[in-house]
């Protein structure tokens, strides 16, 4: 334990063999499992970890985490999270109210919001669930072995059964049957000769 700027809550619980690097925060009820890793920067805040979980300059407020999760960097898992055994949660990723199943990887720049994912889910780059529609919050349910490609937004409320393959751009309205194949794209126009931004300068000076 390297103790620099360091802060443990007199309530807060460690385990055995824990790495603490400079500038760590573990504040309330926390419960840090035997062999963990918390890197430089990293806030844990009234969540459990399991053994084994490395976290990367993260936050974590009021949820639970299972065994061998790496977090981070700059992940920001919000309160109400349930997180299973192996699972990846990658750079820029966010949770909220989330139950995210063994085995699952989201390694960046994701949006998971009121949804339930089941084992061996993976999210790409740049997914969103769509969780809130102006009024009211809605969840959206994955099943197991599910790939969801870059850049999908998944619209609540939604179901998507096991082993759902989402190309990558699909936006997801409606329920998917086991072993769908979800697409969504236009066909690709290319207008030649348009000129879209001389014309808009033009537009401007006009």
């Amino acid at each position: 334990m390297k103790n620099k700027n360091v802060f443990i809550d007199k309530h807060s619980v460690i385990g055995k063999g824990v790495v603490i690097e400079d500038g760590v925060q573990v504040l309330g009820e926390s419960f840090i499992g035997d062999h963990c890793i918390l890197r430089a920067g990293t806030k844990i805040e009234d969540s459990v970890l399991g053994e084994g979980c490395e976290i990367e300059n993260s936050k974590i407020v009021a949820s639970n985490f299972g065994k061998n999760c790496h977090v981070g960097p700059f992940a920001n898992v919000r309160a109400d999270c349930i997180v299973g055994n192996n699972v990846k949660i990658g750079a820029f990723v966010e949770l909220k109210n989330a139950t995210i199943s063994n085995g699952c990887k989201m390694a960046h720049l994701s949006y998971v919001g009121d949804a339930d994912l089941g084992e061996n889910v993976n999210v790409g780059c740049g997914v969103v669930f769509a969780n809130y529609d102006g009024v009211n919050k809605h969840r959206s349910k994955i099943g197991n072995n599910v790939f969801i490609g870059c850049n999908c937004n998944i619209v609540a409320p939604v179901t998507i059964e096991n082993d759902t393959y989402i190309c990558a751009g699909t936006t997801v309205t409606k329920n998917t049957k086991k072993g769908d194949f979800v697409i969504s794209r236009e066909r690709r126009k290319n207008k030649e000769n348009y000129n879209f931004i001389k014309k808009l300068q033009k537009n401007r000076k006009n």
